[in-house]
């Protein structure tokens, strides 16, 4: 079948067309698709209750947003390396989570995320204490830290008791404890951070600290320093959705605190589980071949 130009030409403004309105809607909302809706799936619901009468949310939850690439609005875009991997890897576009639409970096830091997204596939493979400095840390299958672990592309599941909450992470099998009575001091720095719970009416809202400073919050280059402090809300508004919304504090490396959120869907599939997704395996190669330490035993 000959395709004519004018096909062509016509076809292009289409795309042109449906881009620029797609680019209106995302500058014109500024905000996440939740937020705009004033965060009710279902006025005056009543989550079921727990025996110490908390609502009960244990269950596997995930979000599905395409925050993981990028936290901001973003179009879709290619893959690296699409003369290999064509549309398999390739972004997809989003809208924002972020309240407001834009993070409030202050100008050196907006520098620094700016490196860091240009660097993100070239991991630093050494002993000095910077290392983290340098590549995407899930592309080194890192722990992924607070928020970012609620919206990758992964399930999670939520175990509930009345003295402490366990969240496991089907990435890399990563596992964080809620401690709601007694509350627990840190003991030090970590990829997770600390998190201490509590019940504000039906909404379980956790302090996250003590934060090392080698997370990043998507595939973007967006970043914190070891100053970073995170509220967590997870707010039931329907029989089968939470809505989660996290305040951001970091002096270093913004000029305000600002807030996300997103909705998280139970999956309710029928024996609903979480699947191991053991990253380490598939990143040896690219971490140790640089060093000589790796010898791959495919023949």
């Amino acid at each position: 079948m000959r395709i004519r130009s004018r096909d062509v030409m016509v076809a292009g403004v289409t795309v042109a067309a449906v881009a620029g309105l797609w680019l209106t809607a995302v500058s014109m909302s500024g905000q996440a698709p939740a937020a705009a809706a004033g965060g009710q799936f279902a006025p005056g619901y009543r989550a079921p209750r727990t025996t110490d009468g908390h609502p009960d949310l244990n269950g596997i939850y995930q979000a599905f947003t395409t925050a993981n690439w990028d936290i901001e609005a973003h179009p879709a875009q290619p893959a690296p390396h699409s003369e290999i991997m064509g549309a398999y890897a390739a972004e997809p576009g989003g809208q924002s989570i972020v309240e407001g639409g834009v993070l409030p970096y202050r100008p050196d830091a907006l520098k620094k995320k700016q490196e860091n997204f240009e660097k993100r596939l070239t991991p630093k493979i050494t002993n000095d204490p910077h290392r983290f400095d340098q590549g995407d840390p899930e592309i080194m299958c890192f722990r992924p830290g607070v928020p970012r672990a609620t919206y990758m592309p992964y399930p999670f599941q939520i175990f509930q008791t009345p003295e402490q909450i366990l969240i496991v992470y089907e990435f890399k099998g990563a596992v964080r404890t809620i401690y709601m009575n007694p509350h627990m001091d840190a003991p030090g720095e970590s990829w997770m951070g600390w998190s201490n719970g509590r019940w504000e009416g039906d909404t379980l809202v956790v302090d996250v600290t003590d934060f090392n400073d080698h997370t990043w919050f998507d595939r973007a280059g967006n970043y914190h320093s070891d100053g970073l402090k995170v509220v967590e809300r997870y707010i039931p508004v329907g029989p089968q959705h939470l809505m989660y919304e996290a305040t951001i504090e970091d002096s270093k490396v913004f000029t305000r605190p600002w807030k996300m959120s997103f909705p998280l869907y139970r999956r309710m599939e029928q024996n609903i589980q979480l699947v191991e997704f053991n990253c380490v395996p598939f990143v040896e190669e690219l971490l140790y071949t640089p060093l000589g330490l790796y010898k791959s035993q495919k023949k």
